[in-house]
């Protein structure tokens, strides 16, 4: 628990100085294309798959990252939260196993079966999507409405190393404002977490 405490305190520090102020891909407004990735049962799954929903909780995550794992179980949470309101979470990995073997394809359905992931799982074999939403962290969160325009970026809240010590809760604030047929506000804030590993 030390060290993870270290390696959290370190990331923090590092992914505080890197961090952009804005994505590369999709900003506030923009409208998402559907994609089509793989699930951890084996099947494809894309936006167009799920009905009757009022949007989606897009979170960029994977197995190793010592923020990612910190963030599991908050994870867990939103999509028990708030998909039977509407909006469920679709968890994508976008991370090379060429770069880390931890985030492989069959790593992740190890992980999904023992954490019970409640959610689908996506592999971003050819991370084509993450780059094309501009997700630079894990977990890097993308909250979309219906029509898949992009509402909320950034984090999941403001205190990575316990739930109980969080005084902003950036990804429910946003969904429920959404629900309240409010825009999000905040409506950015900064992803806090590992980089994501790109593939040579």
């Amino acid at each position: 628990m030390k060290t993870l405490a270290f390696s959290v305190a370190l990331l923090w520090s590092v992914a505080l100085f890197f961090s952009a102020t804005t994505p590369n891909g999709y900003g506030v407004g923009d409208a998402a294309d559907d994609f089509s990735l793989k699930n951890v049962d084996g099947s494809m799954v894309s936006l167009a798959d799920y009905k009757d929903v009022k949007g989606f909780i897009i979170v960029f995550t994977c197995n190793h990252c010592p923020y990612a794992q910190l963030y599991e179980q908050r994870i867990i949470d939103l999509h028990k939260k708030y998909k039977p309101k509407g909006f469920p979470v679709i968890a994508i990995n976008p991370n090379s196993p060429l770069i880390v073997e931890e985030d492989s394809f069959e790593e992740m359905v190890k992980r999904a079966k023992a954490k019970r992931y409640p959610f689908n799982y996506l592999f971003d074999e050819e991370q084509t999507v993450y780059t094309r939403f501009g997700a630079t962290r894990t977990p890097h969160v993308f909250v979309l409405d219906i029509n898949h325009v992009v509402r909320y970026i950034g984090s999941i809240d403001d205190y990575p190393e316990s739930h109980y010590a969080v005084k902003n809760r950036y990804v429910e604030n946003a969904v429920d404002a959404l629900l309240r047929g409010e825009n999000p506000e905040p409506d950015f804030t900064r992803a806090i977490g590992c980089t994501i590993k790109k593939k040579p």
